[in-house]
């Protein structure tokens, strides 16, 4: 996006035509309304940036199909020029000619065309030079088929258009549109506007259609249609006088026949241009992120920082990209439809002129420092009431227009430092992610790099296969609620980005759930098809690997009973409650892991969750499921199996910041071996680690499990892990969250409780002899035979004499004999014991580290 500086934001409003309400389309779903239509197709009008084209920013629907575009705007135009009612100078008319074939070639390279090029759509910037402003009006309305108006001013348009006539698409007796206007069409245009600026007023205005029909018909028997023109408005003395180069333009522009007509292109190399090209340096598009060569921003600053924001009457704001001005004008309260209606009558392009002046934003706020040895300066008064706002609720710090504005400009930051400011970047997403570059924020979370578009162009994403039947009787049915997932263009894009995935992994099928977890990254980067492809290659194999193998049975039903046990770790008596109902995991969960809970909540929500899911490993989703469950607890525990399956039927609103701030909670709770999955995705070397250094806390989302070793947990049968209620843990976890003095290898940082407290206990369940013989320290003994008699039936319960005061602590049985161990478990979760785990492999592995003590001797 191109910065503010002197432009304005300007907005404009028209009809999409309306669709009969009683008419379905060839699947038996209701037509896509016209304005959900032109909604899609605009979407990549925001990507054509270009210093001849006034930027497109936004548009919003309202009601009776209203739509309301927001673009850079300015005040000034060449109707400005022709209302001086003299002519303009020939140099000043090659320059306009020049200027706006430039931005006509970039739009036709974009395979776009104006066509309604008009005095009023030519704008002029504070420097006198074009800016094509509704150039986009003819793509978004699909040739105008999607509007009861005519694209384009008869007077500008040429020949060949007025022959076709008018066509609108509620027009019923017209079956066949007419042809898409090409290139040359805006030459014409052009052609019509520079001989008015060389006469010095508008021609060829209030004159009827059938007069102007008559007068082309005229045109097209002349050889020479300058001077035709020049006659008919008595104006030949001035068009002779003009330069020959001049007279040699307009007549190339206004040639009666298309294919003697050059395009824009052809003209930019004309010789009318030999002494006016040199002045212009060729545009270059600028270097984007995920490219094959990313560059990073240039993050030097100078000795003085200060000298950024010395002066105090800077305008920063205007430095920063058109869309982000736009994005915060709209948390500020704007409101497009209000702005048009505060104009007394609904025009096309009043300037929105309430934009915020943020006048208390610190200079520093735009250039903020990204090393924290930097950062010892001092704070301003903007900055400390910023601090207190990261305490606020997340939907109240995403609407608030200053806080907004320093996590963009941070982020925007760190995103040009990408992939060397990764770790920063993964750093400030824990406080939150700026909705306006979550996209971007997402991809570099997810740790996508490279030429992305040129892995995703080779991809065949047109041959038909068995799959594309599957995708199309999906799509339709996917958050379509959603304006811009349901218009064709959404419907496209799906198609593509889905099909590309299916192609690109051919050991892997496409399942029912998958266009749900494509939907975000299409949301979020809807017009960069390759990023949301790059991002959901990247996000699958890090949460859901191996789930769309043809055969996933075994994949999901270990997911599934790994999250069975993760519900008796957190809340047993809920665990206890819906296994004796039989409401499993089965009957629920699958849609919520296989689409990770894309398919359950709708976008908005979404958004929130998964800004903290992506910066968890593949474990914090059964976090999330059984903060989910929580929500529901009561309701839960109080009803039986019909009432369950219906309350899931139609799941009840739940509290995403909640759920979220749960979700933590849990995962802070739960040892990392605990999710402990055989099927899950095999460790990464260390040099392709998702972060740059070591993470600075056991419990970091970022966490890379350590290379396999023979204190890790070892792989179990599914028929054997669906018997035990209670997760193991590794016995290297045990040891780190002891705090023993292992080997180096082990070590990390301890997470405690807020009592300060280690949170582990280790439960010795062996007799008192071996128990004597060796023990972890800081661990107590209950025999197993003081609990359980021959026959396993329960003696006394533990719970309630030995581990009484133990209830708020992850306890983990130890045992020589697993069996005794699970059993102990067990009975710990049946009375309702939270946070109950086994030591994997028992005290037989254990004895292997040397860590064991032994009592001295009492003397």
């Amino acid at each position: 996006m191109q910065p503010l500086r002197d432009a304005e934001l300007g907005a404009s409003t028209f009809f999409a035509s309306p669709l009969p309400h009683d008419v379905c389309g060839s699947n038996g779903l209701p037509l896509t309304p016209n304005s959900i239509k032109i909604l899609g197709r605009f979407q990549i009008l925001k990507t054509i940036t270009h210093p001849r084209l006034c930027q497109y920013v936004d548009i919003s629907r309202g009601k009776h199909e209203r739509l309301v575009i927001v673009a850079e705007h300015y005040e000034k135009s060449l109707k400005d020029l022709l209302k001086q009612g003299k002519p303009v100078s020939p140099e000043k008319v090659l320059q306009v000619a020049y200027e706006v074939l430039e931005g006509l070639e970039f739009m036709n390279n974009h395979g776009m065309v104006h066509r309604a090029l008009s005095p009023s759509n030519v704008l002029l910037d504070h420097e006198g030079k074009v800016k094509l402003a509704k150039f986009g009006l003819y793509h978004m309305t699909d040739h105008g088929a999607d509007v009861d108006f005519p694209i384009g001013y008869p007077s500008y348009l040429p020949p060949e258009v007025i022959a076709q006539g008018c066509f609108y698409s509620s027009d019923p007796s017209i079956i066949e549109a007419p042809l898409p206007s090409g290139p040359k069409t805006d030459v014409w245009s052009l052609g019509v506007l520079l001989f008015e600026l060389c006469v010095g007023r508008q021609i060829l205005q209030n004159i009827d259609i059938s007069e102007r029909m008559k007068f082309i018909i005229t045109l097209g028997c002349m050889d020479d249609i300058i001077t035709v023109l020049a006659e008919e408005h008595g104006c030949l003395d001035t068009v002779k006088e003009l330069p020959e180069n001049v007279q040699a333009l307009l007549r190339k522009c206004l040639t009666f026949l298309p294919s003697k007509r050059p395009t824009p292109a052809e003209l930019l190399g004309d010789s009318v241009f030999e002494n006016i090209s040199c002045q212009y340096t060729p545009y270059q598009s600028p270097v984007r992120l995920f490219a094959a060569a990313p560059c990073c921003s240039h993050l030097q600053l100078p000795e003085d920082i200060s000298e950024l924001w010395k002066d105090d009457g800077e305008n920063y704001l205007a430095e920063r990209a058109i869309d982000e001005v736009h994005h915060l004008w709209c948390l500020a309260g704007g409101d497009l439809e209000k702005e048009l209606t505060n104009q007394e009558i609904i025009q096309s392009k009043p300037p929105i002129c309430t934009l915020p002046k943020l006048k208390d934003v610190a200079g520093e706020t735009y250039y903020p420092l990204l090393e924290d040895e930097q950062s010892s300066l001092p704070q301003s008064n903007s900055s400390n009431e910023l601090s207190a706002t990261v305490t606020l609720p997340l939907i109240i710090r995403e609407r608030d227009t200053e806080y907004q504005l320093t996590r963009i400009v941070l982020f925007d930051r760190l995103l040009k430092a990408y992939p060397y400011k990764k770790y920063q970047i993964w750093k400030e997403a824990r406080v939150d992610i700026p909705p306006l570059l979550r996209g971007l924020a997402w991809a570099a979370l997810l740790g996508v790099e490279g030429d992305i578009q040129s892995k995703y162009d080779g991809i065949d994403k047109d041959t038909p296969i068995p799959t594309d039947r599957q995708i199309e009787v999906d799509i339709p049915r996917c958050h379509q609620y959603d304006e811009l997932l349901s218009s064709p263009q959404g419907h496209i894009k799906f198609r593509r980005v889905l099909k590309a995935w299916v192609v690109s992994h051919p050991d892997l099928v496409y399942w029912q759930g998958l266009d749900s977890l494509c939907a975000p990254f299409l949301y979020l980067n809807f017009n960069n098809e390759a990023l949301a492809y790059a991002c959901m290659s990247a996000f699958i194999p890090k949460y859901l690997y191996n789930f769309f193998l043809k055969d996933n049975s075994h994949v999901i039903q270990e997911y599934l009973t790994v999250f069975s046990q993760m519900i008796a770790f957190h809340d047993p008596e809920l665990s206890n409650h819906l296994n004796e109902i039989g409401f499993i995991p089965d009957l629920y969960a699958i849609p919520w892991f296989l689409t990770m809970f894309t398919h359950v909540f709708p976008l908005h929500k979404i958004f929130h969750l998964w800004d903290t899911l992506l910066l968890g490993n593949s474990s914090f989703p059964f976090c999330i499921g059984v903060a989910i469950l929580q929500q529901l607890r009561d309701r839960l525990l109080a009803n039986g199996f019909n009432e369950c399956i219906l309350l899931f039927s139609d799941l009840p609103e739940i509290d995403i910041e909640r759920c979220v701030r749960e979700s933590i909670n849990l995962f802070c709770w739960t040892p990392k071996s605990a999710t402990y999955r055989q099927h899950a995705q095999p460790n990464k070397p260390a040099s392709d680690s998702n972060s740059f250094g070591k993470t600075p806390s056991y419990y970091s989302s970022e966490y890379q499990d350590l290379t396999k070793t023979d204190l890790s947990r070892e792989p179990l049968k599914l028929s054997e892990l669906k018997a035990e209620v209670s997760p193991r843990i590794s016995v290297e976890d045990l040891i780190d969250l002891c705090e023993l003095s292992g080997p180096a290898c082990f070590k990390t940082p301890v997470k405690r409780a807020r009592t300060g407290k280690p949170k582990i206990l280790a439960v010795d369940i062996r007799s008192l002899e071996d128990f004597s013989r060796g023990h972890i320290p800081g661990s107590i003994n209950i025999p197993y035979t003081s609990t359980f008699g021959p026959e396993g039936e329960l003696l006394q319960c533990p719970a309630t004499s030995a581990l009484a005061g133990y209830r708020f602590r992850v306890i983990v049985i130890l045992s020589s004999i697993m069996k005794n161990a699970t059993t102990f478990a067990a009975h710990l979760v049946k009375v309702n014991f939270p946070r109950v785990c086994v030591l994997d492999g028992g005290m037989n592995k254990m004895k292997s580290t040397g860590l064991l003590t032994v009592p001295s001797p009492q003397i």
